[in-house]
């Protein structure tokens, strides 16, 4: 017999023989890990020189060191959101208990495909969903799945409104007498559009809605849209609220909305991908008010829950309108009366436990602890949001309705042409003169500076460093 080409730890052996070997190995391995992590504030939170291994598949194992060593490589030219300073995007740093239980689901490879093949997540994962579908009020019936992010979560929704609204579940939509449309705000999330493409309507189904000063859809563009779209001959199916924009974090109109869908018989989804997080703070629920009324909804606790990725999902107020305008049954999979193979209801189906690490995560902080973690950001949200709007020369783009903030300089000591030039110089140099990094979007046709207010390690000091680095910056400049 030829000699064994892999390594005696590259599988845990279920006899126990190489248990000290794996044990060392991990150790390892995870001691390196910790302390890179642990280090982070060290370090700017956009990484220098990316330096990536250039042996992507050798031919014999390289060893535990070297292995470990490469690790220890890659994570140091990644992004560093445990920096206090990241500020840019929804990308917090992740709980330490998603953390291990995304290694306990790595370790028995379960598939989330059927209730065979992952008996006990695939339960969990329901007793979740049905928990989070309770704490958005969405009724008894109500219930969703897992996926792979806000995107999919979008996807699966308007799939689901297109098939029970349009009944295009057998035939499709080139069986419509009419042209499909749905309406969604003109700042809502380019996955609408894509999931559009996807589902065969074209983005040009996507009818966009005028927004206020606030980035909030006006209602009555809304209603005025509709009715024209039906009067021009076309099939409205559909309205996207957002709760929490990209940009600028603010949430539509969500009871008037929900009103006007439910007149004019469309379907409602609302995309809270980011906002949805308001439903554990006692404080801030309010915001949400309306949501309710939806048909389906989007959240991802991979953003203000601090979930590892991916963690995401898509609620329905009605399981049946899932299973009855989506379900695809399996013949190679064993059916149960009782429990839905997960798979069969869902856009994937090979797919990883991913509920394990948030429900790890709400057995670990519990939902007083999120609340303060919300709650804890909104008041530095506002209190950087009261240095900024002294400022002569800043401008913000919206009334902050979360803790994202948006804004831009428009120093009157130059040309406005050169305002987007000057933005951008102060994003680097915040960059690299006190580790603080904001993003750069275009919003309204010009670069705005965006921060969230995320990071659980930003205090009360980190908005006096923002603040005073925004000044220097002015200074200098002027």
């Amino acid at each position: 017999m030829d000699q064994q080409k892999f390594p005696a730890n590259a599988f845990i052996n279920p006899s126990g023989t190489n248990k000290e070997g794996i044990e060392n190995f991990i150790s390892k391995a995870l001691h390196r890990i910790i302390s890179v992590i642990s280090s982070s504030e060290t370090r700017s939170p956009l990484p220098g020189e990316i330096d990536i291994p250039n042996q992507p598949i050798p031919e014999e194992s390289i060893g535990d060191e070297q292995l470990i060593d490469h690790l220890e490589t890659l994570l140091l030219s990644s992004i560093n959101p445990s920096h206090p300073g990241w500020l840019p995007h929804m990308d917090p740093p992740p709980t330490t208990a998603s953390l291990i239980a995304d290694f306990a689901t790595a370790s028995v490879n379960n598939n989330m495909l059927s209730v065979e093949m992952s008996p006990a997540f695939s339960r969990l994962e329901q007793q979740v969903v049905r928990k989070i579908c309770q704490m958005f009020n969405l009724g008894q019936k109500a219930s969703g799945v897992l996926c792979s992010g806000g995107s999919l979560a979008n996807l699966q929704a308007l799939a689901v409104a297109r098939n029970k609204k349009l009944s295009t579940k057998e035939g499709g939509i080139q069986e419509l007498p009419k042209k499909p449309i749905l309406f969604a705000s003109k700042v809502a999330h380019t996955s609408i559009q894509k999931a559009a493409m996807i589902l065969g309507l074209g983005q040009d189904s996507v009818q966009p809605i005028p927004v206020d000063s606030d980035s909030q859809m006006i209602t009555e563009e809304l209603e005025a849209a509709i009715n024209q779209a039906k009067n021009d001959g076309k099939l409205p199916f559909c309205v996207v609220a957002t709760a929490g924009t990209t940009t600028t974090g603010n949430i539509d109109p969500l009871e008037d909305i929900g009103s006007i869908t439910q007149q004019e018989n469309l379907w409602y989804h609302v995309d809270a991908a980011y906002g949805g997080a308001l439903v554990f703070s006692n404080s801030h629920h309010d915001k949400l008010a309306g949501i309710s009324k939806a048909d389906s909804i989007t959240f991802n606790p991979q953003k203000w829950l601090y979930v590892a990725k991916t963690s995401a999902m898509v609620l329905f107020k009605d399981q049946d309108h899932l299973v009855n305008s989506f379900k695809v049954g399996a013949p190679y999979m064993e059916q149960d009366e009782e429990r839905i193979n997960l798979g069969e209801i869902s856009l994937q189906g090979t797919r990883h436990a991913d509920i394990l690490k948030l429900w790890a995560s709400f057995q670990h902080i519990g939902r007083k602890g999120f609340q303060q973690l919300i709650d804890q950001s909104y008041q530095l949200t506002n209190l950087l949001h009261d240095k900024l709007k002294v400022i002569d020369c800043i401008q913000l783009a919206s009334t902050p309705k979360m803790n994202i903030i948006c804004f831009r300089g428009q120093p009157k000591w130059i040309t406005s042409a050169r305002w987007d030039e000057w933005n951008k110089g102060l994003q680097e140099y915040l960059l690299e003169n006190h580790k603080i990094f904001f993003s750069l979007p275009t919003y309204n046709d010009s670069k705005w500076l965006r921060t969230v207010i995320l990071n659980p390690f930003v205090n009360k000091q980190s908005i006096n460093n923002i603040n005073q680095g925004i000044t220097s910056y002015i200074r200098k400049t002027q």
